[in-house]
């Protein structure tokens, strides 16, 4: 079994072809792209956090037939766009708006946010958050899970911070 993470998957919602430029010509080809990416890397027994903003403008039937469609045991850590039918669909393990994790020898906190400052921060514990679609500037030990980061599918905190590690490391001194 494997964890990962992701967020703003934004199914259903036609503004982000526009605004975070994604490479769909339609609201229905971004979908099922993203549920085909999703079903690539988690397998049913896998777990997965989503951290916020998963469907807008869809009917609550949508979003439960979006959960059956995606693989993996799934967490929400809510975002500003998950209204009451993603917030009460009956495919969550579990809802909430902020959440904590230790995996792999790590502290992690989840917000669908990205927080300045974080419990445990100076102890080495990680922020991960969603939100920002990419645009956003990290501190140390945070990284944006969002679909628009990680070729729109979910990540495993490995995955998370191997890349940090190699753009670091590529960086010219």
């Amino acid at each position: 079994m494997a964890i990962f993470f992701t967020s703003d998957t934004h199914f259903g919602d036609a503004r982000v072809l526009r605004i975070d430029k994604r490479p769909f010509k339609t609201v229905a080809e971004h979908d099922e792209a993203l549920i085909a990416h999703w079903n690539e890397v988690v397998s049913a027994d896998d777990e997965v956090w989503h951290l916020g903003d998963f469907a807008l403008h869809v009917r609550p039937e949508r979003v439960d037939e979006l959960l059956s469609l995606l693989n993996g045991r799934k967490h929400l850590v809510a975002g500003n766009n998950d209204g009451p039918a993603t917030l009460e669909a009956k495919g969550w393990e579990s809802v909430q708006a902020y959440a904590e994790l230790a995996l792999e020898g790590r502290g992690i906190v989840m917000c669908h946010y990205a927080f300045r400052t974080w419990k445990n921060m100076g102890r080495g514990w990680i922020d991960l958050h969603g939100h920002s679609h990419a645009k956003l500037k990290p501190q140390t030990r945070q990284y944006d899970v969002g679909v628009d980061v990680w070729d729109y599918r979910p990540v495993t905190l490995e995955t998370i911070l191997a890349s940090r590690f190699r753009r670091r490391t590529a960086t010219p001194s």
